[in-house]
């Protein structure tokens, strides 16, 4: 491998965007890969603005020779699409980060990259698509990964870019603190409103027995986490702009498939599995799973 891997982006939506702009911007500009032809990505945060040269390649089959790294930056719901490129691009021991929500991207992934390790990430930065296609940033853009040797590549390709990057040794809390904070999040589909809601001291309260309840299902999964976490989540919504909206609330505007297995189906089932009750999932996943899917 030479001193920083190759690297190409799977889905240059908002969170392959933002990556994208910060490996060019440190000069290691990444092959770009999605659905839709784009001579270039804009990306900017607050008054700075990163033009990343493309072209965004649509076909798998004019892919020249593997990378040593893939970022895969496309939703859950869109990974069978995504197959093809992932094929295209992965020898044995190609690395795949993947930047999805959700507690179960390794084993979502592997099946399609025999022989390449998969390595899930928690991405902890809110960047939003634009109307004009460009993507805004809202704050600093983190990651985390589970402290493991394929970690030491992404380090290496992001090292020194505004994309952070921070290993932790309990990554199993870290995912589940995500995903509490990411399944509070799909009230707002449920309401249509964006993150100013949880002010309402009525939807604080049912976010706050919600959040109770995952607690209970992820400590059952081996998280460590404390009876504050709830009450944390909540306080950080409460103090966000009033306007800032999630990924999913963004799908159900644009009438996409939502997300809603992997990161509220997903706490259902697994409480199940421990016998754990759910009676505020059993509300909140039929509804979701009815707005992504219908039918009416």
């Amino acid at each position: 491998m030479t001193e920083h891997p190759s690297v190409a982006i799977v889905g240059p939506g908002a969170i392959g965007t933002t990556v994208a702009a910060a490996l060019h911007e440190a000069g290691r500009s990444p092959l770009l890969c999605g659905r839709t032809a784009r001579k270039t990505l804009e990306f900017r945060e607050d008054d700075n603005v990163i033009v990343v040269p493309g072209p965004v390649r649509t076909d798998p089959g004019l892919v020249e020779e593997p990378v040593d790294l893939v970022f895969l930056a496309v939703k859950s719901t869109q990974i069978e699409a995504a197959a093809p490129w992932l094929s295209a691009l992965c020898r044995p021991h190609t690395i795949v980060c993947v930047l999805q929500n959700g507690v179960e991207q390794e084993s979502m992934i592997a099946p399609y990259v025999p022989g390449c390790p998969v390595l899930p990430a928690v991405v902890w930065f809110p960047a939003q698509v634009q109307p004009d296609a460009s993507v805004w940033l809202r704050s600093p853009a983190r990651l985390t990964l589970p402290d493991v040797p394929a970690a030491g590549v992404v380090r290496q390709a992001l090292g020194g870019t505004r994309c952070s990057v921070e290993l932790a040794a309990d990554f199993t809390s870290v995912t589940w603190r995500k995903l509490l904070q990411n399944a509070v999040a799909g009230l707002m589909v449920l309401s249509g409103r964006r993150s100013g809601m949880y002010r309402r001291t009525d939807i604080a309260e049912l976010a706050v027995a919600y959040l109770r309840e995952c607690l209970e299902v992820a400590r059952a999964e081996g998280a460590v986490l404390g009876d504050e976490v709830p009450e944390q989540i909540i306080d950080s919504f409460q103090v966000y702009p009033t306007d800032l909206g999630t990924s999913i609330l963004a799908d159900r505007e644009a009438g996409r498939p939502l997300e809603w297995d992997i990161r509220n189906g997903v706490i259902q089932r697994r409480g199940r599995a421990h016998g754990i009750p759910t009676p505020i999932s059993d509300v909140v996943v039929p509804l979701l799973a009815a707005a992504s899917e219908g039918p009416g």
